[in-house]
């Protein structure tokens, strides 16, 4: 018998690689013959980059701006394939996460994208042919303009201003 365990983290309790160990550990004491493989997955949020290097992807870690303009540093990751291709994963969350700002009206207000433009850049220079963006657990809402800052482009509003970072 062959099983295959692809669980998502269980927030607050076990990482997805985690519960992959505690599933097949289980699985094996009821099918002790059984051959188990274990995939953990992420839904794009936290986790997600921890699924990547779980699946052989390469972790980096880069010095970035978060949310509300404090430094900090953020982990993607990189894998070259047999054809060329490089992909990076970039968790969005680990640059301008919520974890990253404490959870104010005005922190909500002005919480940008300009880290995760940061770790874009990043996967670029690195060589990077292919970017996977996993959104989830991001604090920003600024509708991505920061990172396109952090692109080297002037996001305009519909009057043709330059949009500030943050909000202001």
């Amino acid at each position: 018998m062959r099983i295959l365990i692809a669980p998502d983290k269980f927030k607050g309790s076990l990482t997805a690689v985690e519960a992959a160990a505690a599933i097949a550990e289980g699985a094996l004491r009821v099918y002790p013959d059984a051959v188990t493989t274990q995939c953990p997955v992420a839904d794009g949020g936290e986790g997600t980059l921890e699924a990547a290097v779980a699946a052989g992807y390469e972790e980096r870690i880069n010095a970035v701006v978060g949310p509300i303009l404090a430094p900090i540093g953020a982990a993607w990751a990189l894998r070259k394939d047999g054809s060329g291709a490089t992909t990076a994963v970039i968790e969005t969350a680990q640059a301008s996460g919520l974890a990253h700002m404490e959870p104010t009206p005005e922190n909500s207000l002005r919480a940008h994208s300009y880290g995760c433009g940061q770790l874009i850049a990043a996967a670029l220079d690195a060589g990077a042919t292919e970017i996977v963006l996993g959104v989830g657990g991001s604090a920003m809402t600024d509708g991505g303009s920061g990172a396109l800052r952090a692109l080297g482009l002037k996001p305009l509003d519909a009057a043709g201003n330059v949009v500030p970072l943050g909000g202001g």
